[in-house]
């Protein structure tokens, strides 16, 4: 069975308030083994981005300004996901901002329902895991999968995540090596990821000297407290 993990980030939290996607990303499964194809696009919204969400994501307007609209896409993106069932993590959120995106085009493309079957990664995860944590970074820790990474989101390496916590997590018993070789695939097993060498870099704040300036006397009080015992005094 052909399935593909996808992922998105956005300019905001709600499509009916004008928000958009900004990224798609895609990876594929094929009976259950990671085939190595892709999608993905990083997308001009033409609006600007909600502060909340460049600090999840960091992308800005001005990284995106040159980068395709979602309609010019579209087609590509329909053609890489049609007939497969697609694996998302809190669907309704991803799935709601994708056909926003169909309906502004007036193309008569329908909805994603149209082309795919859906299944919702996190229902699925609390259905197993009832009263614990579910969301990503959770079920990475819960079934061993690489995300150090993941300092901010990022849609194709969020994908590639979901898609060994996915095997992972529907492999049975598979990730305790009870298997085959073949049968164990890639579930629980650690491979370490980067970020697309495109992104825009971290933004990086340093203090001011007001800052500073307050961090050193609250570091003489701590060691004034603990008896000449501040062992941050002597780092610089």
């Amino acid at each position: 069975m052909r399935q593909i993990v996808l992922d998105t980030e956005t300019t905001g939290l709600d499509p009916l308030q004008g928000h958009r996607v900004i990224e798609i990303g895609c990876v594929e499964i094929d009976n259950r083994k990671l085939t190595g194809k892709h999608f993905h696009y990083y997308l001009n919204p033409d609006r600007e981005i909600d502060e909340g969400a460049i600090e999840i994501h960091g992308l800005t307007t001005e990284f995106l300004a040159d980068k395709p609209r979602f309609s010019q896409i579209a087609e590509e993106f329909l053609e890489f996901v049609r007939g497969a069932e697609l694996v998302i993590h809190n669907a309704p959120f991803d799935v709601g901002f994708l056909n926003s995106e169909f309906e502004q085009m007036k193309a008569g493309l329908g909805s994603l329902e149209r082309y795919c079957s859906i299944v919702d990664s996190l229902a699925l995860a609390r259905q197993k895991h009832p009263g614990q944590r579910n969301n990503l970074d959770a079920l990475c820790k819960r079934y061993e999968v690489d995300n150090s990474q993941r300092e901010l989101h990022g849609a194709l390496l969020d994908a590639e995540i979901l898609a060994d916590v996915y095997l992972a997590m529907t492999g049975g018993q598979t990730r305790l090596q009870l298997g085959t070789e073949e049968q164990q695939g890639t579930a629980g097993k650690r491979r370490t990821r980067t970020f697309d060498s495109n992104r825009p870099p971290l933004k990086v704040i340093r203090a001011d000297s007001k800052e500073l300036a307050e961090h050193e006397q609250r570091l003489k009080a701590i060691d004034k407290e603990s008896g000449n015992s501040c062992v941050w005094l002597g780092i610089k």
